[in-house]
């Protein structure tokens, strides 16, 4: 099986985070920007836990000022994934780090990702995110520019962030004005914290799909509950294990999940940071678990459902995978 050549959509995705470390080099040099600490021996990103994660991600960041800069990021990105056999992704995006909530800002940021979207030929939508723990006042401010932009490519509102933060229902507000835009739902939880907060999360935001969820499996009865409501689940296999979630593919939830009936996406997250990307994630899952095309078109066609696009662009590209 190629595994490159496999077509594959991809839910869970944060657009900074997929950043090539070569991109970031270069628009460093461009803007004289001291990079010192962000990249190792091997010119990939250095950090060894979670907390170094964080810092060296937020460092690689300080680069991406403009509107300009966001759309050569959203060209490099998918110019990966394109190589990596996606024909349908869905972004991140964070309006805090594109124009820190100001309107006016925001839609020249969003304006120049779409442009550069347009321009590839990976089918493209675009999720707004506030962050956990900047607080639910900010996430406030972040659904209000999200509900005024909403339509084109701008389809959902997540949040994504520190998940000890702050309790879910702090956020119901943000997400409410968000559904009432017409936006799709989704929300990080139970990767870090446990089923609880994957519980929490669908009473109180009213979710569609949950961001990881992977620790969902340590609760039967949250489990009967996901496959019951249908909540999709966008699992990133490689993240979760990089950032010691599980020791190993062999013991990741993942395969307990799906035979429990819960609907399953897999994605990369930030896949430079993790050293993965959506090839190496399905040669994993073949080579270790012992996955076949069946299961990837399964999976791609349980993505392409739950996808937030329109009806049309769904059923396009939903025929792309077989029995579907």
């Amino acid at each position: 099986m190629n595994f490159g050549e496999i077509a594959k959509t991809e839910l869970h995705l944060h657009l900074e985070g997929a950043a090539p470390p070569e991109f970031i080099r270069r628009l460093a040099a461009e803007k004289r920007v001291n990079m010192d600490g962000v990249f190792d021996e091997n010119g990939a990103y250095d950090w060894a836990t979670f907390v170094e994660f964080l810092a060296t991600y937020e460092r690689a960041c300080e680069v991406l000022k403009s509107p300009e800069d966001f759309g050569r990021l959203v060209s490099a990105v998918l110019e990966a994934q394109a190589a990596q056999g996606v024909i349908y992704t869905e972004h991140f995006l964070a309006p805090d780090f594109c124009g820190g909530g100001d309107l006016v800002a925001w839609k020249e940021y969003l304006a120049a990702m779409t442009e550069a979207a347009e321009a590839s030929p990976v089918e493209v939508r675009f999720i707004s995110t506030c962050v956990r723990h900047m607080g639910p006042e900010q996430a406030k401010i972040t659904a209000h520019v999200s509900a005024e932009t909403a339509g084109g490519l701008l389809t959902g509102f997540g949040m994504g962030g520190d998940e000890s933060q702050f309790v879910a229902a702090d956020f119901a507000y943000a997400f409410d004005m968000a559904r009432e835009a017409g936006l799709g739902l989704t929300s990080h939880a139970g990767e870090v914290e446990g089923p609880n907060s994957v519980a929490e999360t669908l009473d109180a935001l009213k979710v569609s799909r949950i961001g990881h969820g992977v620790r969902s499996v340590e609760d039967a009865d949250l489990v009967a509950r996901l496959k019951d409501e249908g909540v999709v689940l966008e699992v990133c296999p490689g993240s979760n294990i990089a950032l010691g979630v599980f020791p190993d593919l062999k013991t990741h939830s993942i395969t307990a999940l799906r035979e429990a009936g819960v609907a399953i996406t897999v994605s990369t997250d930030d896949p430079p940071y993790f050293h993965t990307d959506m090839t190496s994630e399905y040669r994993n899952l073949s080579e270790t678990l012992g996955w076949t095309q069946a299961d990837f078109d399964a999976i791609n066609q349980t993505a392409m459902r739950a996808a937030f696009c329109d009806d049309a662009t769904r059923s396009r590209l939903l025929a792309k995978f077989n029995g579907a």
